[in-house]
């Protein structure tokens, strides 16, 4: 695809994001509304984003429908109606422009949230533009006088301080409403605002690293403003950010899967990834998902990624490490956070790795590390990690990690201790991809894609069938657990053709754990027959880790 000439590119985007908006309408079209009028109450914004597909999907000439498209048109309408009359629209009051995020148990009731207008905001500008002509008389009506509020409350008057996806939004939006509205100061804050982020995560990478859904905010934010935009120099600039972040995007790409670390996952992001509407359109290498969480507007706003940063995301022929420092900014803070130091190892089949440092994120959603295959057609788990849990975890929902692991990441290999103190719950939790899985005493091998991988555990441990993966429940920590993968063309190089075979010879190289008063692991990898070694003083918490003797930490790759 990376050699198509650019209309051929356009065309497939094209079709992709057709096929998003004919799938989401199918499904709008045959959902039957709730008594207030609107599918969903768990989200104002669903309500928002499938009404806008069955709209354009019921006006668009290309689109084959198995449905009345006048009929198709009024339903849309009709949500659409409801859904912005929801807004709170009483000058001087809380949360005056906004609208409520949760609707349960009455719509009307609910009480406006700062969240939804983000982002619902600036994209109703861009839906408006692009449709208005076929709206209603009082659709027209109610749009123009729901972004008058909007521009009134004021929302995105706050300057720039974390370089999170909040900015991000508010930035986006005062370029937006300052053009629409012919507010000069507003556009002129709105592209100081653009400048200072850009040079700021050009030169200190993301705080959000991998931070799933709200990278794609930051994508559909700063898309819905380039699109909108007249400025050719703010264009530029715009463009400058969208080129960044795909570039962002790409470096830890596989078939759909984000490699490596994330500061942050909702459940349809871990232990899935779940939400890649926006990877379909803009790389077009894995299927369009059965399911589809995170609608929003993947299927209108597009703008193509530079040639390169589509050639890195589509090319793993040859496996690549990625190496990243990033640098997090705490409000009201004059201290300068430590860095932090990302890993992974990305081939055609699996990628490995993940954030050496383990910190506190919001809502202790750190996904620390993991083992990564491109997502499957069908649904799936497509990784594979352990972690001890921490604050806020539930059955069920393998995230929300504890700070007791320590790792070492190296090329396929990664190896990981748990130093859980006393009075702590002293089970770990793995979580296997869909597979076949052969049980050995304190190991497991398995087969799950095109790729072995050989699961070393310290402890005894139990399995329980999860819908969608396999769940590992390791007791009696402090331990350790060695992981390393291989392709079947890996394998096959070193005379490996199946599963049984693969795990009769990773039983012979399984690795030393010791524990005690020093917990360590000690492994010899298949890849290069390297002497990989990670071990952890208890008492004074002294961490070392080496590879063939020599001492090794994130300074040892090129960052």
């Amino acid at each position: 695809m990376t050699d198509q000439p650019k209309h051929q590119q356009e065309t497939s985007y094209k079709i992709r994001q057709r096929e998003i908006m004919y799938s989401v309408a199918v499904e709008a079209e045959r959902l039957p509304l709730l008594f207030s009028g609107l599918w969903f109450h768990d989200d104002v914004r669903n309500n928002f984003y499938y009404a806008s597909y069955l709209f354009a999907a019921a006006v668009e000439d290309n689109l084959e429908l198995p449905f009345s498209r006048e009929d198709a048109k009024r339903k849309a309408e009709a949500v659409l109606l409801e859904t912005v009359r929801l807004q709170n629209r009483m000058p001087g009051t809380p949360l005056y422009g906004h609208w409520p995020l949760g609707l349960s148990p009455a719509p009307q009731e609910a009480a406006p949230h700062e969240l939804p207008v983000e982002i619902m905001g600036s994209l109703m500008v861009w839906f408006c533009k692009r449709y208005s002509a076929r709206f209603s008389a009082g659709l027209r009506v109610a749009f123009h006088t729901a972004i008058g509020h909007i521009y009134r409350s004021g929302f995105f008057r706050k300057q720039v301080a974390t370089f999170g996806h909040h900015e991000a939004k508010y930035t986006a939006a005062k370029l937006i409403f300052g053009q629409l509205f012919g507010d000069d100061l507003l556009r002129e804050d709105g592209r100081h605002s653009l400048e200072i982020t850009l040079a700021h995560i050009r030169a200190k990478g993301m705080p959000e690293y991998g931070s799933l859904p709200w990278f794609w905010h930051w994508v559909q934010a700063f898309t819905c403003a380039w699109e909108l935009e007249e400025d050719s120099s703010v264009k530029l600039t715009l463009s400058e950010m969208l080129d960044f972040l795909w570039a962002e995007r790409s470096q830890w790409y596989l078939q759909g899967a984000w490699a490596g670390a994330h500061s942050r996952g909702w459940p349809h992001d871990v232990p899935a990834d779940g939400n890649v509407l926006h990877d379909y359109v803009q790389f077009g290498d894995i299927a369009l998902p059965a399911e589809m969480p995170r609608t929003e507007y993947a299927g209108f706003l597009y703008y193509e990624a530079p040639q390169e940063v589509r050639s890195t995301a589509l090319n793993r022929q040859l496996p690549a490490e990625v190496c990243k420092k990033t640098e997090k900014v705490v409000p009201g803070s004059p201290e300068r956070q430590p860095a932090l130091h990302s890993y992974a190892y990305i081939c055609k089949d699996y990628a490995a790795g993940g954030m050496w440092e383990r910190v506190e994120e919001f809502d202790n959603e750190q996904l620390r590390w993991a083992f990564s295959l491109p997502v499957p057609a069908a649904a799936g788990v497509n990784r594979l990690y352990f972690f001890h849990p921490g604050h806020g975890y539930q059955p069920g929902d393998p995230r929300h990690q504890s700070p007791y692991m320590e790792v070492l990441y190296h090329r396929n290999t990664i190896l990981s201790l748990f130093p859980v103190p006393e009075g702590e719950d002293a089970a770990i939790v793995g979580v296997l991809p869909p597979g076949e899985w052969i049980r050995q005493p304190k190991a497991l091998f398995g087969y799950a894609g095109n790729v072995y991988f050989a699961v070393y555990v310290s402890q005894d441990y139990e399995l329980l069938e999860r819908p969608s993966y396999l769940e590992v429940t390791c007791r009696n920590m402090p331990g350790g657990v060695v992981i390393e993968a291989l392709s079947t063309d890996q394998a096959a190089e070193l005379g490996i053709y199946g599963l049984e075979e693969f795990a009769a010879a990773a039983m012979k190289r399984a690795p030393e754990f010791t524990e005690g008063e020093s917990l360590s692991a000690v492994y010899t990898a298949w890849s290069g027959n390297e002497h990989l070694q990670l071990s952890l003083d208890n008492k004074h918490l002294g961490i070392l880790s080496q590879i063939n003797g020599k001492p090794v930490s994130f300074e040892h790759y090129k960052v």
